[in-house]
């Protein structure tokens, strides 16, 4: 079987080398990539036990959601366009949330059922469980003191940062105990954190966009506009120190980290509701420094998390199974872009076959790390032989 000469890409830089062809990688297990098993018994509890929890918490989030529109409705005339325009003006911030979140979460994409059921939990069950909390803690310093302006205070100071953050942290939390091994590190992390945010966020900008209907573009502009990744920065805080548990030796070390970051977003959440809001023009010299400096952060992570998946597939090439331009495609933007691109123009099957090949390339890379740092599972060995097999198979396919 003869292999294309060539793959297009930058320079030319992605090429099989000559005489390229499948039975060239020698195999290192006694698995042949045609008996691989592709499922294990306990890969399939985990798997079975985390799907029914997702739903789970879909549905709750779901009710939840449809339970704040309700409350929501109630509060206007009954007219579905007061409702309507909120709806749609609090999708732009959405929008511009999740394309980012794509964009970080693009070397190995998290699975959509989980992050469906992020959103929802952040944009049912948080924003229920914060509203009730927020409204009861308001209405207790109210009458306590006799000052409404004192009850909001201590609500948007004090219980909402608290309230919100731990409720959208918990959602974090429950995705990482259940899907722990597809949780890989502090992206995975800002992830998930970021698309509970981005639920609690979209929720309560319709409820804001409706409370002050009579200067809704101002509203829009600071909420949607000037500041559509304040939730995602606060809640990011606790995704990241779940995330970052993961590359550490001991299997509890979420039960110190979890917290820590959670402090983190209930102190920037109240800097944020109290002296930002009493004075605006910090956020110019406070809130956008920091924002730039969470961006490098991303990037920061992003890139190691690349040079991580590097070093763990030059094990596997040292071995034979990947060649080094091939190490080198599956790890940077462009080569990806361009093997893409040459697989699509050989037909719809080399499409398929090349998405497949470097999801299993990114498994595999994360299966070693989290070997590496001392969290193999029982059947790791027979997950490794699934994805190198997976990896023989669907480059047989692209390159036939």
């Amino acid at each position: 079987m003869s292999t294309p000469s060539s793959y297009p890409g930058p320079g030319n830089a992605w090429a099989p080398r000559p005489g390229y062809r499948r039975n060239g990688y020698p195999a290192v297990s006694p698995v042949q990539p045609s008996s691989a098993p592709t499922w294990t018994p306990q890969a399939m509890v985990h798997r079975r036990r985390g799907t029914i929890v997702s739903w789970i918490m879909a549905c709750l989030g779901a009710v939840g959601l449809a339970v704040m529109l309700w409350i929501i409705f109630s509060s206007t005339t009954g007219a579905a366009s007061e409702l309507m325009e909120p709806i749609l003006l609090a999708l732009v911030p959405l929008g511009i949330v999740l394309v980012t979140v794509r964009w970080i979460d693009r070397w190995e994409p998290e699975p959509p059922g989980v992050l469906v059921a992020a959103f929802l939990w952040g944009a049912g069950v948080a924003t229920v469980v914060s509203m009730v909390i927020n409204t009861s803690a308001s209405l207790l310093v109210s009458s306590t003191t006799g000052t409404v302006s004192g009850g909001e205070l201590v609500s948007a100071v004090v219980t909402a940062p608290i309230a919100e953050e731990s409720t959208k942290g918990l959602g974090v939390l429950i995705i990482f105990l259940l899907w722990r091994r597809t949780f890989n590190g502090a992206v995975d992390g800002i992830v998930y954190a970021s698309v509970v945010a981005a639920g609690f966020a979209f929720a309560e900008n319709i409820l804001y966009f409706v409370r002050y209907s009579d200067e809704l573009l101002f509203v829009f502009l600071q909420r949607g506009i000037a500041s559509p990744f304040a939730h995602v920065t606060f809640t990011a805080c606790t995704g990241l120190a779940i995330g970052a548990s993961v590359r550490m030796r001991s299997n509890l070390a979420w039960m110190w980290t979890t917290p820590l970051g959670l402090a983190c977003a209930i102190v920037m959440h109240s800097f944020w509701n109290g002296v930002l809001a009493s004075e605006p023009s910090l956020y110019f010299y406070v809130a956008v420094p920091f924002f730039i400096a969470a961006i490098g952060l991303v990037l920061w992570l992003r890139w190691s998390e690349r040079m991580t998946m590097r070093q763990r597939l030059a094990d596997y090439q040292r071995a034979g199974w990947l060649s080094p331009a091939e190490v080198t495609m599956i790890t940077t933007g462009a080569g990806r872009a361009a093997a893409r691109r040459w697989a699509m123009s050989r037909g719809p099957a080399a499409a398929r076959a090349m998405q497949a090949f470097l999801k299993a390339a990114a498994s595999l890379a994360q299966l070693r790390q989290q070997a590496i740092d001392g969290h193999a599972d029982a059947d790791f060995a027979v997950q490794e032989s699934a994805l190198l097999a997976a990896i023989v198979e669907q480059r047989y396919v692209f390159t036939r």
